[in-house]
């Protein structure tokens, strides 16, 4: 095992230096300093050392946050400081390492798994696999060592499983399309609306709000079905990160679906630290504003992220009111409210600038003008006045109809998760594979960035 374990190394920190070198110094320093700290967690005892554990796991935790800040939101307190007092300050301007967000919590968690008696001996060469094992490095899934570390260790993986091969590749062409034919198809639009429009109307507001939304769907799950699917290829199983989200019926369903392994993140290591559920219901409610506040503020720094967060952690106390007054709905009208609130949510997260958030959110709610076609406006005199002036109407058909037959996709058909599950190694398989796989390679010539890669 040990010549395929470095080698694995070599090969995902190849893969991480291969975008700019120069951060390569800092990820391997990072999983230096965490080892030793997650060394020093394990062998020391409280009653024969200066400094007890805990001051070992606030130093090793707050030594990464540093890292973070320094890197992802030193500008950004910068900015805020001159808007506060007045006084000039130089802006950092740092490069944000790839990844960094993704490795420095994965690494938080592990410390604090080594504080509480959690993680059994583990070598460098397993810790810094694990870290840096390329599939999850660079945009998640957020690892827990327990899900990997042990799958390092197996002497069954060793061996070469062609259902494993087959069912890796079959996923990883599902995410392939995903990503670079459906999410970058959206993108445009979603682009359009956002940085190029000065006004939205009201198709065309909900238009890119939409083509937003099914972006992030495509681009971040399609990312992850090709972590899983070449994760397999070495007989490695990543844990689920996404299962149906935009099926959710409510703002707690959706977060136990989206992105599930930072759900988990900040439920164990923010949330349940904080007190979860355990200190009366004002506590409570403090905890999951608190939490998604933090969850906003990871994702980016920006107020816009924040304010976002803010939205659903403020959603997260209202569900549970609504819960403890035992107040019933209808499926359809709860699925009805919930996606159409995170679908405006993602407004903020997506806008650089709170005009562009503004911007699409008064189109969407008929104040810049409720546009109608000519073909319904023709029978209704009165609605004349309100005509949309499209320069290209048949555009904006393909445009709806996409969005209709995409979000039919979503809505109706097998996520990858059951697809894994019920996948079956055959010729129609290999075929439906090959197809995708080939599409997906001849529109890598276009130009295609990752959402996530930026978080």
């Amino acid at each position: 095992m040990l010549p395929a374990k470095c080698w694995l190394v070599f090969c995902s920190l190849f893969f991480y230096g291969y975008w700019n070198v120069r951060f390569l110094p800092l990820i391997l320093s990072s999983i230096l300093f965490n080892y030793a700290i997650g060394t020093i967690l394990t062998k020391i005892t409280a009653q024969k050392n200066l400094f007890s554990r805990k001051s070992v796991l606030y130093f090793g935790v707050a030594c990464n946050l540093l890292l973070l800040v320094y890197f992802k939101y030193a500008d950004f307190f910068i900015s805020n400081l001159i808007f506060v007092t007045g006084l000039q300050f130089t802006f950092l301007k740092v490069a944000l390492p790839l990844g960094i967000s993704f490795y420095t919590f994965t690494q938080i968690a592990y410390l604090v798994d080594c504080y509480r008696s959690e993680v059994k001996e583990c070598d460098l060469l397993n810790y810094g696999l694990f870290v840096t094992y390329f599939p999850h490095l660079i945009a998640g899934p957020i690892l827990h060592h327990k899900d990997l570390i042990p799958q390092f260790n197996r002497i069954q993986n060793k061996v070469l499983n062609h259902r494993n091969i087959a069912t890796g590749l079959y996923i990883f062409s599902i995410g392939l399309f995903k990503k670079v034919i459906i999410a970058d198809t959206f993108s445009v639009w979603a682009n359009n609306g956002f940085d190029h429009s000065v006004t939205l109307t009201f198709f065309n507001a909900w238009i890119t709000a939409l083509s937003y939304s099914f972006q992030l769907y495509f681009d971040f799950s399609g990312y992850i079905d090709m972590a899983i699917g070449s994760s397999l290829l070495f007989n490695i199983n990543l844990p689920i990160n996404f299962y149906s989200p935009y099926k959710a019926q409510n703002i707690q369903d959706f977060w136990r679906r989206w992105h599930i392994t930072l759900s988990k993140f900040l439920r164990d290591y923010l949330y349940i630290p904080l007190g979860g559920n355990q200190r009366g219901e004002l506590r409570i409610y403090f905890n999951l504003l608190l939490t998604f506040l933090l969850g906003g503020l990871w994702h980016g720094a920006s107020w816009t992220f924040i304010f976002w967060g803010a939205f659903h952690g403020f959603a997260m106390v209202v569900h549970r009111l609504w819960v403890k007054a035992n107040i019933k709905m209808s499926r359809m009208l709860a699925w009805f409210l919930t996606f159409n609130f995170v679908n405006m949510t993602w407004i903020f997260f997506r806008a650089k600038s709170w005009s562009d958030a503004g911007k699409v959110l008064r189109g969407m709610l008929g104040l810049n003008e409720i546009s109608f076609l000519p073909t319904f406006a023709s029978g209704l005199p009165f609605l004349n006045r309100f005509v949309a002036q499209f320069k290209d109407i048949e555009d904006l058909k393909k445009k709806m109809l996409f969005l209709i037959l995409f979000g039919a996709v979503i809505f109706l058909a097998k996520n990858s998760v059951e697809l894994q599950r019920d996948f079956k190694p055959n010729w129609k398989n290999a075929v439906f594979c090959l197809l995708l796989m080939a599409i997906g390679i001849i529109s890598l010539t276009k130009v295609s960035e990752f959402i996530y890669f930026n978080f």
